[in-house]
């Protein structure tokens, strides 16, 4: 089955856009809301949950920009996770775009899965 693009939009107000980065990008600030512990190696990180783990590898960067992931279970295909942040020009506000993909029948979980997790962000932002 193809698995289907979910993009997400989230508004974190006056978090600085630095601050954000620190906590999309290093093992420090994603294990503070992502997974319970996060090791890195190279390009490689290492998320773990409980007892599981997953691994994925950074396959594309931009510095306070974006920061992209493939899981390995996805090697090979066009799949990945992404976390993109802009601030608008309007409102001034911090902006984080999450990219993920999913099967057609787990999208609406994906979505309650990220909305779920970027509360814990905001949380650990104090946001």
């Amino acid at each position: 089955m193809t698995k289907e693009k979910v993009h997400l939009e989230y508004i974190l107000n006056t978090v600085s856009p630095n601050v954000l980065w620190t906590y999309l990008s290093t093992p420090s600030g994603l294990s503070e809301w992502f997974s319970d512990d996060v090791k890195l190696n190279g390009k490689r990180y290492i998320f773990q949950w409980d007892k599981s783990e997953q691994e994925a590898e950074q396959i594309g960067i931009r510095l306070n920009h974006f920061i992209r992931f493939r899981w390995d279970e996805d090697k090979g295909t066009k799949y990945y996770f992404e976390f993109k942040i802009y601030v608008d020009e309007i409102t001034q506000d911090t902006v984080l775009e999450v990219t993920d993909f999913a099967e057609p029948d787990e999208i609406e979980d994906t979505i309650s899965l990220w909305n779920t997790q970027i509360e814990n962000l905001k949380r650990s932002l104090g946001a």
